[in-house]
């Protein structure tokens, strides 16, 4: 080897030297940042981030060139934002603000549909980033749907609730009147005296069931819960059923003991059931048959009563288990419903950590279905059954 080799194999060496000690203090000084990174947490700019993209509010940042700088996902979810395009409306209140530099308030609500549970209401807000900067705007949207629900819930509640007692309040006035005017024919007094009591008995059933919903809505779920035997349930809102199916020619039938029980207030499961019936009762034309079903699904309870009467049109489907909703308003009357007896069913069901569901078809008929969190006994090696429904030994019926 002569000396001139011997010397550039000694600079290439330092050279690879040089080169791997320079890879291995980068790599070196990478971990040491990530492990002050970890211990410092997470950097002011991305606390931020993290705080507007992660806000229940939708926010978005504008220019005064109608540039969206910055947005996060509430605000494209709520329609402030579309793909990085501002909703006019809302560009028209930051123009107000570029112009006056005072906030402004605006609504991009959608266009109400006929029934207020679909109604989406979109408020917002605009001001100036920062006094200084009359050039960028940040705006604020809300969903203010929910309040929106609940205002015109309740305005419908006082006028449906008005107009329900106005009207058997009116018919006793005026039966009293036929009543005096006619005390002298025995046959005249006693036709409208069973008139005033039809009345009477249906005013007493709707305040009652109008304090009823009233505790129901105002409790929380039902603290001291007992051990419900179903079947019990089942075998009370049927006997309380049977004079109204017997008038009806109703058949009510049910499926075998099920030996399942819940936790929940038995007197209320009773009547959140009984009414059921009395709806299924209602809408269903002579001699057909309601029955009842009792279930075991995923460590749920299901009761369902079906029924084989009108059914009930799909736009309908949501609005069933409203006060005084009637999807016959003439039959209903003439039944004696009050159009509370779902919507009770429904906050029963709920204070037992619950639910109710319905299937329906028009000309075919409906289900509805009580859904409650089963009670399981701690040793329940005796049940061999892999739903743990006990032997069945005989059906439940009610014929008339």
């Amino acid at each position: 080897m002569t000396i001139v080799q011997a010397v550039l194999l000694a600079v290439l060496a330092a050279a690879l030297g040089a080169i791997a000690g320079s890879a291995i203090n980068s790599r070196l000084q990478a971990r040491a940042q990530a492990r002050a990174a970890d211990r410092e947490g997470l950097t002011v700019s991305q606390v931020l981030d993290l705080v507007v993209s992660s806000s229940p509010i939708g926010i978005a940042v504008v220019d005064e060139h109608q540039h969206v700088l910055l947005s996060n996902f509430r605000v494209e979810e709520l329609g402030v934002v579309r793909n990085h395009l501002l909703d006019d409306r809302a560009w028209a209140a930051s123009q107000k603000v570029f112009d006056s530099g005072e906030s402004v308030d605006f609504d991009v609500s959608t266009k109400m549909q006929p029934f207020p549970r679909s109604a989406v209401s979109v408020r917002g807000h605009v001001h100036l980033l920062h006094s200084a900067d009359p050039r960028i705007a940040v705006i604020y949207a809300e969903d203010d749907s929910e309040q929106v629900r609940m205002e015109a819930t309740r305005r419908d509640f006082v006028a449906n609730v008005s107009h329900e007692l106005k009207t058997p309040v009116g018919a006793v006035s005026l039966l009293t009147e036929a009543l005096l005017e006619s005390a002298d024919d025995p046959d005249s007094v006693r036709h409208f005296g069973e008139k005033m009591l039809h009345e009477s008995t249906r005013l007493g059933n709707m305040v009652n069931e109008l304090i009823a919903l009233s505790r129901l809505q105002g409790a929380e779920k039902l603290p001291d819960l007992d051990v419900v035997d179903v079947d019990s349930v089942v075998t009370e809102a049927m006997e309380r059923s049977a004079v109204a199916a017997d008038a009806a020619e109703i058949t009510i039938t049910a499926d075998f003991p099920s030996g399942l029980e819940v936790l929940g207030d038995r007197t209320l499961l009773v009547t959140a059931l009984t009414n059921l019936l009395s709806n299924a009762i209602s809408y269903s034309p002579p001699k057909t048959p309601v029955t009842i079903s009792r279930n075991v699904r995923d460590g749920y309870v299901e009761i369902s009563v079906t029924d084989r009467g009108i059914g009930i049109e799909p736009e309908y489907h949501e609005r069933v288990f409203e006060r005084f909703f009637r999807v016959d308003k003439a039959r209903s009357r003439a039944t004696g419903g009050t159009g509370l007896g779902l919507a009770i069913v429904k906050h029963v069901a709920a204070n037992h950590n619950g639910s109710i569901r319905m299937w329906s078809r028009p000309g075919t008929g409906s289900t509805f279905t009580i859904v409650l969190p089963a009670h399981v006994e701690a040793d329940d090696s005796a049940d061999d059954s892999p739903s743990g429904i006990k032997p069945m030994e005989h059906r439940e019926e009610i014929r008339r």
